[in-house]
């Protein structure tokens, strides 16, 4: 099986899966390994992973484990504050690429628009696209201001920005800006932390359709052509989470999910970009 149809056309032409799976904090024993596994045999094809989750490792075992070829995996991976801020980028590119056992990962991206540093950041990212080892760049956590600094200072558009994104957390502006720059925009926590899996609109839905809310939250962000890494380490779960593409929500339904949105943040700011980080425009 495999969803791999399901996928966004990039701003480098390249192909990007509307579903992946997220490892974030997945660090017990074969944990990543076994999640990651279990997601290729549900059609899973993209991986997300970070320098800061700690696992890459274990994303590298997974994939060497995994039933398919590397070739048909979507591989994302992340730089971290510290490392912008010591201007070691390319150190830490190779440093991720050496713990994933990969030549090249499909997807590099800045993780936090670190200020004073992130334009210097996406510059070696550039570099590092050009040189063939990341064949696309992105940025995550990017604000329209974010981007359109990058816009004026860089001389590639980011091919993704990866944000916090789910019923209770809109972003129409970046969304908007996003798409009219053909920037992909990336859903993370978009079952946000589970916050929304009792609300009484999204359950009545589910139970309309015959499917769980967290599938009700994904449809609706994959149905705005936003693609999604929910994280799991259990297979019921995991493969749940893959049965988004056999039904679409009407236009009612979009809008009342739409209308959930309070701000609602499930994940938090890095303990050192507090006193800088401006929350992300709606």
């Amino acid at each position: 099986m495999s969803l791999e149809t399901h996928s966004i056309l990039l701003n480098n032409e390249r192909e990007m899966p509307m579903l992946g799976l997220g490892v974030y904090k997945a660090t017990g024993n074969n944990e990543v390994e076994n999640a990651i596994c279990w997601a290729v045999e549900a059609g899973y094809r993209l991986i997300d992973t970070a320098s800061v989750y700690k696992n890459e490792e274990g994303v590298g075992r997974g994939i060497k484990a995994a039933s398919v070829k590397r070739e048909e995996l979507f591989v994302t991976t992340k730089v971290w504050n510290n490392a912008q801020r010591m201007n070691d980028v390319e150190g830490a590119f190779n440093r991720s690429l050496e713990r994933l056992g990969l030549e090249y990962v499909d997807l590099y991206l800045i993780h936090w628009p670190v200020a004073g540093c992130y334009i210097g950041t996406w510059k070696a990212l550039e570099k590092i696209y050009s040189s063939g080892r990341a064949k696309s760049i992105g940025v995550s956590n990017f604000s329209v201001q974010d981007l359109e600094k990058l816009n004026e200072q860089c001389g590639i558009v980011p091919a993704v920005n990866q944000i916090e994104f789910h019923p209770l957390f809109n972003h129409p502006e970046l969304l908007s800006y996003c798409r009219a720059h053909r920037i992909a925009v990336q859903a993370y926590a978009p079952l946000a932390r589970g916050a929304y899996l009792n609300e009484e609109t999204i359950a009545q839905i589910a139970a309309r359709r015959g499917k769980t809310p967290a599938q009700i939250g994904l449809r609706w962000s994959v149905q705005q052509g936003i693609s999604v890494i929910p994280k799991s380490s259990k297979k019921e779960r995991i493969c749940s989470n893959a049965q988004i593409f056999d039904f679409s929500l009407t236009p009612e339904e979009m809008e009342a999910l739409t209308a959930l949105d309070r701000q609602q943040r499930t994940a938090s700011i890095p303990e050192d970009l507090l006193g800088q980080y401006e929350i992300l425009s709606k």
